[in-house]
C-alpha cells in the first residue's frame, strides 16, 4: 500500500515523497486508516517497524486539514533521545506546513528550560515529552492542556520498566478525557495491558510480530570468554571492512570507554566514540550527529540508547554482552535492518551468559548459529546441550500457548473484545474539503 492511498493532506504527501517514503509498512498500513478516522489505537509491534510515522502522519493531517491552533497533541516518550528523534521526524513530515513541535526533556540548562516554557505557553502544536520534565512544568501551573485532542504513549513497556506509571497517571489528569489516544508498545505484558484498558476507549487493536527482530537481520553469535571478546571484535571488524556504520552495545557504562579505547588503539584509522548517560545532553547530541552523518564509524553505547537511536543504514550491531532481559536483545538488534533494509547482528556469549541467550532464542523462536572464534585465541566456551534443550522446550511451550489461544481461549477472547465504532472528532471536515 502506498501513502497516497491513505487520502491524507497533499502538503503532507509532498513531504513524505521528499523523505523517500514509498510503501507503507505493515503497522502503518493497518493503523494509519483508523487513526485518521479518530479511533483509539492499541498497537503492539517490534522496534524498527515505522511506528513513529504511524502516529505522526494522522496527527499532522488533522492539524493541517482542520486548521487546528494551539497545543492539540501530546506525545509521551521514555527517553530524551527518543523525544529528539520524534521531533526531527515531525520536522520532516511537516516541512510544507506550518505545524510546530518541541521536545521537552531534562538534563539541560536554564536557557533550555525557558525555551521549553515558551513552547508550552505559546501554543506549540505538538509537544513531545519525557514524563519527569513535563510534570515539573505542569506543577508550576502555567501549562494549559485543555485543547489536547491527540495523546500518544510511545514505548509504553519501556515507560513502565523505568518506573513512570505514576507520572503517566498524573499527566493524564491534566488533559481532556475526550481525546484520541494512540498507544504503542513492543511487548504486551499484563501491566501494559492493564494500563491500556484504563486509558483507551474502544481501541482498534493491532499486534504484529511481537518481540522478534526484523526479517532483514542476519543473526549470529560467538562463544567467547570475557578476556577474548575484544579480540573477537577486532576479528569481526577485519572481516567486514566495507561496513561504515556499526553499533556496539554493552550493559554497563564503565565498559563503554574501555571498548572505545581498545578499538581506537588497534585501529588508528577508524573513528569510534562512546555514548552513555554519563554524557551531558549536548554531548550526546553531538556524538549522535557525527554517527548519523557517518563521520563516526563505530558507536559504543549502553542499553539506555537501544531505543533512542533511529538511524538508517546501520550495517552491524554487536552485542558485547548478552542483555539481561530478552526483550532488550530485540531492541538492540532493531537498530539495524530498519524499514525493510538488510543488516547483521552478532552477539558475544560468555560461559555465564548461555542461559540468558537461550531465553532470547526462546523469545524470538529461533536458534541462532554459533560461530567458532579464531583458532589463535585458544579454547572457547562450549554451548551446553542443556541450553539447547531449554530452548527447544521453551519453543514447544510457546507453540502450545499460541495454539491454545487460537482454539480453546477463542470464546474467552471474544467475550473480552469491545465493540469498535468511530469516535466523533471536534471540528472534523471531510477529506474532500482539502
Amino acid at each position: 500500500m502506498t501513502f497516497d492511498e491513505f487520502n491524507i493532506h497533499e502538503q503532507l504527501l509532498e513531504a513524505i515523497s521528499y523523505m523517500n517514503y514509498e510503501k507503507a509498512s505493515p503497522i502503518q498500513e493497518l493503523a494509519i486508516p483508523p487513526a485518521l478516522l479518530g479511533h483509539d489505537i492499541l498497537a503492539c509491534a517490534q522496534t524498527g517497524t515505522g511506528k513513529t510515522a504511524t502516529f505522526v502522519i494522522p496527527i499532522i493531517h488533522d492539524i493541517v486539514t482542520n486548521k487546528l491552533e494551539g497545543t492539540t497533541s501530546l506525545i509521551l516518550v521514555p527517553t530524551r533521545e527518543l523525544a529528539i528523534q520524534i521531533h526531527q521526524e515531525i520536522q520532516g513530515f511537516s516541512y510544507f506546513t506550518d505545524t510546530t513541535s518541541k521536545p521537552i526533556y531534562g538534563g539541560d540548562k536554564g536557557a533550555d528550560w525557558d525555551a521549553q516554557k515558551r513552547a508550552l505557553t505559546e501554543g506549540t502544536n505538538i509537544i513531545i515529552a519525557t514524563p519527569g520534565r513535563l510534570l515539573a512544568h505542569l506543577k508550576l501551573g502555567y501549562v494549559d492542556f485543555k485543547q489536547i485532542q491527540h495523546f500518544v504513549l510511545d514505548e509504553a513497556d519501556r515507560m513502565l520498566d523505568m518506573g513512570f506509571y505514576d507520572d503517566i497517571q498524573q499527566i493524564l489528569s491534566y488533559i481532556p478525557q475526550q481525546r484520541q489516544t494512540l498507544f504503542f508498545s513492543a511487548t504486551m505484558p499484563p501491566a501494559i495491558q492493564k494500563l491500556a484498558d484504563k486509558i483507551l476507549q474502544n481501541p482498534k487493536e493491532i499486534r504484529l510480530s511481537i518481540s522478534k527482530p526484523a526479517e532483514g537481520v542476519t543473526q549470529k553469535a560467538y562463544l567467547a570468554y570475557p578476556h577474548q571478546k575484544n579480540v573477537v571484535i577486532q576479528h569481526i571488524l577485519q572481516q567486514n571492512p566495507s561496513y561504515d556504520s556499526i553499533i556496539i552495545f554493552t550493559s554497563t557504562k564503565r565498559m563503554v570507554q574501555k571498548i572505545v579505547h581498545d578499538i581506537a588503539r588497534k585501529n588508528p584509522g577508524i573513528t569510534v566514540e562512546g555514548i552513555s548517560s554519563d554524557l551531558e545532553q549536548k554531548e550526546r547530541e553531538e556524538v549522535l550527529l557525527k554517527f548519523r552523518s557517518k563521520n563516526t564509524k563505530i558507536l559504543v553505547a549502553t542499553d539506555v540508547m537501544s531505543r533512542g537511536i533511529d538511524i538508517k543504514g546501520i550495517n552491524l550491531v554487536i552485542n558485547y554482552d548478552v542483555p539481561s532481559e530478552a526483550v532488550d536483545y530485540v531492541h538492540r538488534v532493531g537498530r539495524t535492518a530498519r524499514a525493510d533494509s538488510k543488516g547483521e547482528a552478532i552477539t558475544l556469549i560468555s560461559d555465564v551468559d548461555m542461559y540468558k541467550f537461550a531465553r532470547i532464542e526462546a523469545l524470538i523462536e529461533k536458534e541462532i548459529p554459533k560461530l567458532p572464534i579464531p583458532a589463535h585465541l585458544g579454547e572457547a566456551p562450549v554451548w551446553k546441550s542443556k541450553q539447547s534443550k531449554s530452548f527447544k522446550s521453551k519453543l514447544q511451550e510457546n507453540k502450545q500457548q499460541h495454539k491454545s489461544q487460537g482454539d480453546g481461549n477463542s470464546s474467552q477472547k471474544q467475550k473480552k473484545k469491545r465493540f469498535w465504532r468511530p469516535k466523533k472528532k471536534p471540528n472534523s471536515q471531510s477529506n474532500e474539503a482539502q
